[in-house]
């Protein structure tokens, strides 16, 4: 058994330790993230999104460049219980830090636009934004045609 004795300065301490904080936060950050060259989200607020001008600049904080204008506005009404056919719609807003569950029984607006610049160069596909009181509740990108996808706000890699 080995016993080593060292005299250290209580600012050396703190300095030491707030270096190896930074450097954890980076490594946890980046693995997180997918690796050293993963881009950081820098999505725009849910909160405060007014008017078309306010929906079209959230989801260009995302990398997309969607229509000018919805292509429709639906009212809809979140279900007040939850059945299985929600759990993986529930599920992917969840993954992005929505939680319907808070809103059920209340009526939302769904606006719907154009993708036009979806990586694989895909057209057709639709980014739609659930609102309740000029706040993003909600979200996702969809291709409606046979053998489509949904996914989440993010842009895929």
């Amino acid at each position: 058994m080995f016993i080593f004795t060292a005299k250290l300065h209580r600012g050396r301490i703190l300095a030491v330790a707030a270096a190896a904080a930074v450097v954890c936060g980076v490594l946890v950050g980046t693995h997180a993230l997918g690796g050293a060259g993963a881009a950081v989200s820098t999505s725009a607020s849910p909160k405060g999104v007014k008017d078309n001008e306010d929906r079209v600049a959230y989801l260009e904080s995302y990398g997309w460049t969607v229509s000018p204008e919805p292509v429709s506005v639906e009212e809809l009404m979140v279900p007040e219980e939850f059945d299985e056919t929600y759990a993986q719609y529930l599920e992917l807003q969840s993954s992005q830090g929505f939680d319907l569950t808070q809103y059920c029984g209340k009526r939302v607006r769904r606006y719907t636009y154009e993708v036009t610049n979806y990586p694989t160069g895909e057209t057709g596909i639709q980014a739609g934004l659930l609102i309740y009181k000029n706040t993003v509740i909600g979200g996702d990108v969809l291709s409606a045609q046979l053998g489509g996808f949904i996914h989440g706000l993010e842009m895929p890699s």
